[in-house]
């Protein structure tokens, strides 16, 4: 099969052309069909959801306490950190769109899809950061599904996250079985 090498050369050199023209707008090219105020606005949201996550999940970390508390702890703070990698690749894409990544502190729940729930007992806490995961999970798939081939990058990058969030929360639904049937079994037995 013979392929017109012409027309391919002078689309490259058409992609040259359009690259050349509008520099300084980085990443974002002619080619891009997502509405870059919009996604951006999503995307401090998202920022902001995922702060929130991290900042309740260190709390339970420091609050966790009982018999059954190192090992959830644990968990804890192993989730705070991936929350906190999310939080860092999500404004990474908003500077590489233009934006300005919103870390400000006031207004963070606001923008936030998740709410900061301390939770008083280590159920309590599970059970908050199991909600808040289910939230994530959520508004995370209406942001891909928005996004659709309007922005791919951007779309792969709360893909990924998203499959983290569910892992998340499937973590948190075992630790609340574990936690029940553990509850259960140290249960005084009548006599």
């Amino acid at each position: 099969m013979k392929t017109d090498t012409t027309s391919f050369i002078s689309d490259i050199q058409e992609i040259r052309r359009r690259a050349w023209a509008h520099i300084e707008r980085g990443a974002v090219t002619s080619g891009y069909k997502g509405d870059v105020d919009t996604v951006v606005r999503v995307l401090n949201e998202a920022l902001a959801t995922e702060i929130v996550c991290v900042l309740r999940y260190k709390r339970h970390y420091y609050m966790a306490t009982g018999i059954h508390a190192q090992g959830i702890a644990q968990e804890f703070l192993e989730h705070a950190a991936e929350e906190q990698g999310h939080a860092d690749q999500i404004a990474e894409r908003i500077t590489q769109l233009g934006g300005e990544p919103n870390l400000n502190p006031e207004g963070l729940a606001a923008r936030s899809h998740s709410e900061y729930v301390e939770g008083r007992t280590l159920i309590d806490m599970i059970r908050e950061d199991l909600v808040a995961e289910r939230i994530a999970i959520d508004s995370y798939g209406e942001i891909i599904r928005y996004l659709s081939d309007r922005d791919p990058t951007t779309r792969r990058l709360m893909e990924e996250i998203l499959a983290k969030e569910e892992e998340h929360a499937d973590d948190m639904k075992k630790l609340i079985e574990r936690v029940s049937q553990l509850d259960v079994a140290q249960e005084p037995r009548p006599r």
